[in-house]
């Protein structure tokens, strides 16, 4: 008998576990398989495409004026240390347990069936809303091309303000189906597309970069950390909490400035956990999950500093536009042609976000349901395109309605809780499974455990503290809804309670 048969998992309780290698077997089955078509190529490309959104647009100028100044760079540089230690940890169980599903999937072999199905209603939130979001923000960046040409969508079909009335984003909803059919098509299918739309996303960011260096000025940078201001009172949590174990307050500028701004600019790097979402359906999972998600980050990363750079250096941090700082910087050095181009890039990056955010939630669901933790009838795939359509075709008609009829940017900010949640339990599933199966294989190890683990914890937490507290509230209310759904229906029905699943 080997050591894995040795290791029974923990069939008891609301902490029973499903062993890795009964997931692995999951995968197996002819009706709930999926098809193995990504390489580390696709999977980079994946990360890179849902990673690169308005944050590269939008955040850039946002931070500089009101936060770090031109020290944004090194804000973005400490983001993506935050992320880097949340890759590590998903790298191993990625390459560990190759399955669908992502942080539910690593934390029902580690922490239990409940920590499991928490954290999947977690994902099926954060990736549903992210999708809805982003959807309008594509919306309004084509109408606004679709002006500069002048043509004009009609009030009815843009959207809904709630205090012009009642209106439909008819932009945002046909973008979410067309996205739908896409997924039902097949994996391979949709990374095409997504390769064709983030090598323009990224020729277009290059061109900014590389024009911009013509119209830098030295004195832009200067003072590069500016001097510290007191921080206005918010909703945040964390200004009272360093308050009072450290006796000073937070401040904008300044050092801790930069802090202040890396936990504003960290919502640009949310979707590289995506990546884990496509593990089952990538050919060598165990090789190249860990390449996808860190190469993903890091030229996310490196775009990000170079970005954040040109732009403090182009036009001075006080005066940078908050709504769109990179095309009203080069309307400021005289090229507003510019301008059109960066609109170009950043709804044809959006498209990219759009689609591998539903893809993550139907992966998440589809995983679910094969569980049983949802009706199974969801986990079945698609005989010739080998995808869970039933799922992707549910979801994604539910959220091209919400996304049409809903301006829900009040809800955006669950996307971020949802995420830093989800880095916490995947950081500490870590901790646990090296301690209760130290006999796995795992083809990519996590270095310094436990202190790159606890790092990531700590990070996630201090992230979420400087969110608003209404957000808390929302993210308590839709975990408390979650925990009922899964006592009424979920519990009853896991295939954990099946002795041939035993």
């Amino acid at each position: 008998m080997t050591a894995q048969q040795d290791t029974p998992p923990s069939r008891d309780g609301l902490f029973r576990t499903k062993t890795v290698e009964q997931s692995i077997r999951d995968t197996e089955e002819p009706e709930h398989a999926l098809r193995k078509s990504l390489s580390a190529l696709d999977l980079t490309v994946f990360g890179v495409g849902v990673i690169i959104g308005t944050g590269i647009f939008v955040l850039t100028g946002k931070v500089a004026k009101e936060t770090a100044g031109p020290a944004t760079a090194l804000a973005f540089v400490a983001a993506g240390v935050v992320c880097a230690l949340a890759a590590l940890c998903y790298a191993e169980f990625a390459s560990t347990v190759p399955v669908a599903g992502s942080a539910y999937t690593f934390s029902y072999a580690s922490l239990g069936e409940l920590v499991a199905w928490i954290i999947g209603w977690d994902l099926v939130l954060e990736f549903a809303l992210g999708t809805a979001v982003v959807a309008v923000g594509w919306s309004g960046y084509v109408r606004s091309l679709m002006d500069n040409f002048g043509w004009h969508m009609p009030e009815a079909l843009s959207g809904t303000d709630v205090a012009e009335g009642f209106g439909f984003d008819i932009l945002a909803f046909a973008l979410v189906l067309v996205l739908t059919v896409v997924l039902v098509l097949g994996m391979k299918l949709s990374a095409r597309v997504t390769s064709v739309v983030v090598a323009i996303k990224i020729v277009v960011v290059l061109i900014v970069i590389v024009a911009g260096l013509f119209f830098v000025k030295a004195a832009n940078y200067s003072p590069f950390i500016p001097e510290a201001e007191p921080q206005e009172s918010g909703t945040g949590l964390t200004a009272p909490l360093v308050q009072l174990m450290f006796g000073y307050a937070p401040t904008n500028f300044g050092v801790m400035g930069i802090f202040t701004a890396a936990s504003i600019v960290f919502f640009a790097f949310i979707g590289f956990d995506v990546v884990a979402t496509a593990a089952e359906e990538t050919k060598i999972p165990q090789r190249d999950m860990p390449r996808g998600i860190l190469a993903s980050l890091f030229i996310c990363t490196v775009l990000y500093v170079a970005v954040s750079l040109v732009v403090t250096g182009m036009e001075h941090y006080t005066e940078l536009s908050v709504e769109a700082p990179l095309a009203d910087a080069f309307k400021a050095v005289g090229h507003p042609v510019y301008a059109g181009l960066i609109s170009f890039g950043a709804a044809i990056g959006l498209t990219t976000v759009c689609l591998i955010l539903l893809l993550g939630q139907t992966r998440v669901f589809f995983a679910m349901s094969r569980d049983g933790l949802l009706p199974r009838f969801f986990s079945k795939t698609h005989p010739k395109f080998g995808t869970p359509y039933r799922p992707t075709i549910l979801l994604g008609v539910v959220i091209a309605v919400v996304a049409g009829f809903t301006s829900i940017n009040e809800l955006a900010t669950l996307v971020n809780i949802g995420t830093l949640f989800a880095f916490v339990v995947v950081a500490l599933g870590v901790l646990v499974l090296r301690r209760t199966r130290p006999d796995l294989h795992r083809a990519f190890r996590t270095p310094w455990v436990p202190l790159v683990p606890l790092l990531s914890v700590a990070a996630s937490v201090w992230l979420m503290l400087n969110l608003p507290a209404e957000t808390w509230l929302r993210f308590a209310v839709w975990m408390a809804l979650g925990v009922i759904v899964y006592f009424v229906y979920g519990r009853g029905h896991s295939r954990l309670n099946d002795p041939a699943d035993r």
